[in-house]
């Protein structure tokens, strides 16, 4: 669209993303999420007289964690400066952040530009800082309410560069970078719950020109529709001011999601407006390369990798690897699986493949996740239940369908296995004794179906399987069943 008008837009995004550690990062006041307003603040965190700041190790180490993830290169020193701004939740009147020596430098990650090519979108850093706290405007009321809970948590800001070029190429990186520090157990990522923010920057140029015109940002978009749709707003609106004639102003930008636009905030601030110098209380870090080679060498499989080897490795069609490699509590479950499945089948020629281990997931646990609004390691139904459930299939004691009866069943009761297969009656009828006197006595009724199935008609067969099914109720083993009516109507007269 942008290009068709001449024009092509020109984006970076800044995304905000809290660590998951247990307290904040300068203080002891714990880092959770849904407290009563201002019960996790102290003289710290608040900003009273006399207090210093104390580095959080464990929020370092994640802030290292992630740049490793996203392939940055780690400072070997960095410092926190103060960025001055005044603003009600923000109790000290700056914040604690980096400005010239952040802790991860350029760095990158891949994502599929709008033709489906591979790109690479660079990353200019991610540093370390403070979040604010939190100012509420109660509906109709003449006052303000400011909550501290949220000041002082840490944050790892990651500045991209100016290289996506459309509404859906900001979708997917985002979608990438969240999966990516998701998986590296840095951040839950829950832009419900306000642990990933996004600002955009965004400009516009005639198609083939380097030069851009005037920029603007719009601030903390809380999900990746809304970043999409803000985007889509915001090129427009340049491009129509600019092909009337009209200059952008540079400026910081509020989205409205319910009326779809945008609106001016404030004019846009540069890095001199902050006023930014060194925090006089807090040394310089010397960032040890052991300590980076240790959490390199302990870094979570990351995505990429889990999904090479879910193609390469096991086997499993594209679209399955694709969805098992996408968030890591389903990649995690479903390697728990497969690998107490290869534990338990040493001696067995019976182990279940991945892939049927993993559709069973797809399609069965997911859907019992979705309904019970949680992931599906926490369903209620553990690797070894479902192994045990497959291997039920396996055996042919339980059908597909039965199968997915038990699931569901497993993952509301939580019973044994064996207790609600006998429960609800879903064991399939799998002795060849049995069933051959059923087969000979539905065949002996179906004169009919057995001739048209002798003059060629294979229609007949699933006439005389449905016989079978219905006197058994169901729960004979279709498989054998089918075996045992070919045998006996391909038999010799006389047989």
């Amino acid at each position: 669209m942008t290009a068709a008008a001449g024009f092509e837009a020109v984006i970076g995004l800044e995304v905000h993303v809290q660590l998951k550690t247990m307290t904040k990062l300068f203080c002891g006041c714990r880092n959770q999420y849904g407290a009563e307003p201002n019960e996790h603040i102290c003289a710290v965190c608040t900003g009273q007289p006399g207090v210093l700041p104390v580095l959080n190790e464990r929020a370092l180490r994640l802030a290292i964690q992630a740049g490793v993830a996203l392939e940055c290169e780690i400072a070997p020193r960095t410092k926190f400066d103060r960025k001055n701004y005044f603003y009600p939740d923000l109790p000290k009147g700056y914040q604690i952040s980096q400005f010239d020596r952040p802790i991860n430098g350029p760095g990158g990650l891949s994502i599929e530009d709008d033709l489906g090519r591979p790109r690479r979108i660079g990353i200019l850093r991610a540093h370390l800082e403070e979040d604010a706290g939190k100012t509420m405007h109660p509906e109709g009321q003449p006052y303000s309410l400011v909550d501290f809970n949220r000041a002082g948590i840490p944050l790892l800001e990651i500045v991209s560069e100016p290289e996506l070029h459309s509404p859906a190429e900001a979708h997917r990186y985002l979608t990438a970078l969240k999966r990516i520090l998701r998986f590296a157990r840095v951040s839950d990522c829950d832009m419900e719950q306000g642990s990933l923010r996004c600002d955009a920057n965004i400009s516009i140029r005639p198609v083939g020109s380097k030069e851009l015109f005037t920029r603007t940002e719009i601030k903390n978009l809380n999900s990746f529709r809304n970043v999409e749709r803000a985007l889509h707003h915001e090129i427009e609106r340049q491009i129509d001011i600019v092909s009337k004639g009209g200059a952008v102003v540079q400026e910081t930008r509020k989205w409205f999601e319910a009326e779809e636009r945008t609106d001016s905030m404030r004019s846009k601030e540069e890095s001199h407006d902050y006023r930014y110098f060194p925090d006089p209380d807090l040394p310089e870090f010397v960032i040890d390369p052991e300590l980076v080679a240790e959490i390199k060498a302990d870094l979570p499989e990351l995505p990429a990798r889990r999904l090479e080897r879910y193609a390469r490795q096991l086997g499993l069609p594209a679209e399955l690897a694709v969805l098992l490699s996408s968030e890591p509590e389903l990649s995690d479950y479903f390697d728990q699986c497969v690998a107490l499945d290869s534990t338990d089948s040493t001696d067995s020629p019976d182990s279940t493949e991945p892939a049927q281990i993993g559709n069973y997931i797809a399609g069965s646990l997911l859907q019992i996740a979705h309904q019970k609004e949680t992931t599906v390691d926490q369903i209620g139904v553990p690797p070894a239940g479902l192994l045990g459930v497959l291997q039920r299939v396996h055996d042919g004691t339980l059908s597909h369908q039965a199968a997915r009866k038990v699931l569901t069943a497993l993952a509301a009761t939580g019973h044994p296995l064996d207790r609600i297969v006998k429960d609800l009656g879903l064991a399939q009828i799998s002795d060849r004794e049995a069933l051959l006197a059923i087969v000979d006595t539905v065949l002996s009724t179906s004169d009919q179906a057995v001739t048209e199935f002798r003059e060629g008609k294979q229609a007949a067969l699933n006439s005389l399987i449905g016989g079978v099914m219905k006197a058994t109720k169901g729960k004979a083993n279709p498989n054998l069943v089918r075996e045992l009516l070919l045998e006996r109507l391909n038999a010799p007269p006389g047989h």
